[in-house]
Parts: C-alpha cells; structure tokens; sequence
C-alpha cells in the first residue's frame, strides 16, 4: 500500500469516527432543534387536538416546540408513507392510529408503499376513545337487544352511517354484526359531518361513533344513546351500559392514536420520549382535554402488541364483511 493509499484511508476513517462522534452527540442532546408530528388529517378534529395537547406539554419539557404539520387525504396512506421514509433521528414523528397501522393494510387493493409491522419504531400509545352507539328516537330500540331483536326481525332494512369504508366506526360496526350475526347495511360518508345530518334528519337510523362527537346529540336529547363499546361504562354517561354486558360478551372496541418514529430512530430517543410522554398523559390537564376518552400512555412492547392484536381481530372482519377500500 502506498503512502497516498495510506492517507485516503486514514481520512475516511477520521471523517467516520468524527460523523459518529457527531451523531452521537445529537442522540444525547435531543432535541436540539424543532421536532415536527406529523397528522394525517386535517386541522380541527379529534387527532389534531390528541398531537397538539401531546406536542405542546412535550415542546414545553424538552425545550423545543413541537410543531404539528397536518397532512390529511389519501386515507392517510401519504403521511404515514412520508414518516416511515424520513431519517430515523426523532425529528420526524408520526400520529399512528387504526386506519394507517390496521385497517389500510388489510383493505388496500394495491401493495401500500409502507409497511406497518417494519417501518416504524412505536413510542406510546396516547389517547383511546370507546364508540357511543346512538339511535334516531323514532326507532323502538332503547337497548343492543333490541336492536339485535329489530335487525334479526328486519334482516337489510336498517341502515348505519360511518365516515367511509374503512373508517374505524365502520370496523366497529362491521365487528358488532360479526359477533351477533344481525344485517344492517352500511351507508358510508365522507366524514362525521355529512353523515350526522342525515341520522338527525332520520334518514339512516343507526350510528357508531367516538364519545365526544356524539355526546352534544345525546345531551340535548336529539339521539338516544343505547351502549358504548368499551369494556367498563364511562363517566360521562355512567346510565348508558357497555355493549359486552348488554348481550355480546367479549365486544369492545376503541378509537386510539399513538406516536411512532421512523424504524431504527435510536433507542434513547425512544426512551426520552416514552418516560415524557407518560407523565404527560398521566396530567389531570390533559384529561380535560380529552372529553369522554381516555388519555393512556403505553410502553413501545405493549404498543407493538395491541397493534398486532388488532391486526388480527379486524383481519377476520374485513374477509367476513369482504371490505376493500375504494
């Protein structure tokens, strides 16, 4: 080897040691520059607000903003594709939740260009809402049995509203009749506002739904609330029973987003994140925030778990109900 052989390779190995030197240094100072949390959906709605409560208490900790960067459409395959490609270094964060990590996976008629299970490294769960189960008045249904009583009289005349095939009301709903073996047709909408217009004007009789949306109708009386889908009844409408103990034992079902990372973001960051994160959600604050839903905060094992689970729970609903995306 000759002297300038010698020279090239001492140089690399001084240009490597020192961009591992720096990378390191990042690690252990993060963040040192402005994160970004990605939101595949518009400003506004239930998931905005779970990334905006989470960012701004982190932003506040850690000393750097948080900043959201909403980026709804394309059932949120765009956003989640965006995350799973940037750099693995906690400076591009991402708000997984069912339709990204679950359901797109399950209903995609094309290969999705991210891969669920590989391509992101779970940091929390953060927030989990049962669906609220609402009739129009003038349907004689005060209780699940007897709406599974009315369906199974009345097999295809009752209909449900969700926010699009594939929406996580939608799951839900298709999983209910699953489990009780009830017809009721699907009428599907683009979103909860077009679809509430035409369940007050009685028009489609039946509608799941996370709490929070629902419980100003259910409130002021313009739709009656017959169960929730979580496994313990919720304060904010204590009268109102589970639909487990109503008749259909093992039934629950929850909207929830989570934060995830690119796969390979270094396990301290992962860490950081995680311990934050935690006491954030355990804030009486952020409870307030969070009207009849849970804030519940994960370890990255148990995330990757409840993932998995429900992978394979809807996975036996989208090929019973033969769902596939539009």
């Amino acid at each position: 080897m000759n002297r300038t052989s010698r020279w090239i390779i001492g140089l690399a190995a001084l240009v490597f040691m020192q961009c591992v030197h720096v990378g390191a240094a990042e690690v252990d100072s993060y963040p040192s520059r402005s994160p970004r949390i990605i939101v595949p959906y518009p400003p506004g709605g239930g998931g905005d607000i779970v990334a905006r409560t989470v960012g701004d208490r982190l932003g506040t900790i850690l000393k750097q903003p948080f900043l959201v960067d909403n980026r709804g459409g394309g059932a949120g395959v765009p956003a989640n594709d965006f995350v799973a490609k940037a750099a693995p270094d906690g400076y591009t964060l991402l708000l997984g939740q069912q339709t990204g990590l679950v359901i797109n996976p399950l209903i995609s008629t094309t290969k999705l260009p991210y891969d669920p299970f590989h391509d992101f490294a779970p940091i929390s769960l953060l927030y989990r809402s049962p669906m609220l189960v609402v009739v129009i008045n003038d349907l004689p249904v005060h209780s699940i049995k007897d709406l599974i009583a009315l369906a199974k009289k009345m097999p295809g005349k009752l209909n449900y509203a969700s926010a699009g095939i594939g929406a996580s009301n939608h799951i839900a709903v298709e999983m209910f009749k699953y489990m009780t073996g009830i017809d009721i047709v699907h009428v599907p909408y683009k979103g909860f506002a077009p679809a509430i217009i035409d369940v007050l004007a009685g028009a489609v009789q039946i509608k799941f739904n996370p709490v929070t949306a629902l419980l100003p109708y259910v409130k002021s009386g313009k739709l009656r609330a017959i169960a929730v889908s979580s496994t313990e009844r919720i304060a904010v409408l204590p009268q109102v029973p589970t639909i487990a103990e109503s008749g259909v034992p093992g039934y629950q079902y929850y909207l929830w987003y989570s934060l995830v990372a690119p796969a390979k973001t270094p396990p301290s960051i992962i860490h950081t994140l995680n311990r934050e994160i935690v006491k954030i959600i355990a804030e009486p604050a952020t409870a307030e925030r969070f009207i009849g839903a849970q804030p519940v905060s994960s370890t990255p094992e148990e995330l990757v778990k409840l993932i998995r689970e429900e992978y394979e729970s809807t996975a036996k609903v989208v090929k019973a109900a033969n769902i596939k995306a539009e």
